[in-house]
């Protein structure tokens, strides 16, 4: 790869944008992105334009003289997913057809309904339970699609976000609060289900490694990454109250995340209502084979588990920004 290969990232502001963008730049790429307000503090490396990802002309100038778009945008909030999704990702196959570039896009386990279940390879049969899962699925179809009008496609599949950078997801909107002390930690997953998750960075390396070996992929391609894989549903939330202790003092309750509360809220809060549909996967064991990715890479960028909490916890604000030193004064003890 050249340094002056240009990769347009759509989506450049939210969780896994930020952090491909960020790789993109480390791996010696120019990297140009589209944002429709000015550009945020702390982007130095990024060439911003002003511009819509759902107005196809200012996604085709942005996206002129690029070998790569990608793909990570989408609607805020889960919400608006029916009207905006498709018209976007149309805006970005078209630019990419008329480039001849590659479309990269991060995707997730929607696709599949429980005849795939518990272990997923890229080739299983799609049949989801949910409307985001049919969107999915259309999605992928039609990035095929153009794959045969000289565009080049690739498909990483992971398992639940989470990271520094990323608020958008059941990590930090369910199972802790970002911005507090971790004094509790919500257990989304029922006893004894199998559930993936996915460290953003980790995603991001994924991504580029990919992309420098596209020359040699074909046109369509999917792939899964395994992640971090909770085998018994208890693994993770353990794992938040143990690094939170370690790293704070404090020692948090793990209970269980009271999937009853988004019924009742679902008809006020339109992230709960989107969430609602999901539920079946926090039911049911599932997790995606990797061994394709291996094979193409020779491994999964892999950061453990420990250490992946810890990043994200304090970028969250739910740690402090340096370990305290001595021994926590409780309220009421003298010191």
């Amino acid at each position: 790869m050249t340094p002056k290969q240009t990769a347009l990232v759509l989506g450049a502001t939210g969780g896994i944008g930020i952090e491909v963008a960020r790789q993109l730049l480390a791996a010696g790429w120019r990297v140009r992105a589209l944002r429709r307000q000015a550009p945020p503090k702390g982007s130095t490396g990024i060439d911003w334009r002003l511009g819509d990802a759902l107005n196809a002309q200012a996604v085709a100038a942005a996206a002129e003289g690029c070998a790569v778009i990608v793909h990570a945008v989408n609607p805020p909030g889960y919400r608006n997913w029916d009207t905006q999704v498709l018209p976007m990702l149309d805006n970005t196959l078209a630019a990419a057809v008329a480039q001849k570039a590659c479309v990269i896009l991060p995707g997730n386990v929607y696709n599949f309904g429980p005849d795939a279940f518990p272990c997923i390879a890229e080739d299983a049969p799609q049949q989801p339970l949910t409307r985001k899962g049919a969107i999915r699925v259309e999605m992928e179809r039609r990035l095929e699609a153009a794959t045969r009008r000289g565009a080049q496609a690739i498909i990483v599949r992971a398992g639940d976000f989470f990271g520094a950078q990323a608020k958008g997801n059941w990590f930090a909107q369910a199972m802790i609060n970002p911005g507090a002390p971790v004094r509790s930690v919500q257990n989304l997953t029922q006893a004894g289900v199998t559930h993936q998750w996915a460290y953003l960075p980790d995603v991001a390396r994924t991504m580029v490694a990919l992309l420098t070996e596209r020359a040699r992929l074909p046109a369509f391609n999917r792939f899964h990454m395994a992640g971090h894989v909770d085998r018994d549903g208890s693994e993770m939330a353990a794992a938040v109250a143990r690094v939170v202790a370690r790293h704070s003092g404090l020692t948090p309750k793990i209970g269980r995340f009271p999937m009853w509360l988004i019924d009742v809220l679902s008809p006020f809060l339109a992230t709960f209502r989107e969430m609602r549909e999901m539920r079946y996967l926090w039911r049911e064991s599932v997790w995606l084979d990797n061994t394709k990715l291996v094979a193409t890479l020779g491994h999964e960028p892999h950061t453990p588990l420990d250490v992946a909490l810890e990043a994200s916890l304090r970028g969250l604000g739910c740690l402090p920004a340096t370990r305290e030193a001595g021994p926590r004064v409780r309220s009421g003890q003298a010191a």
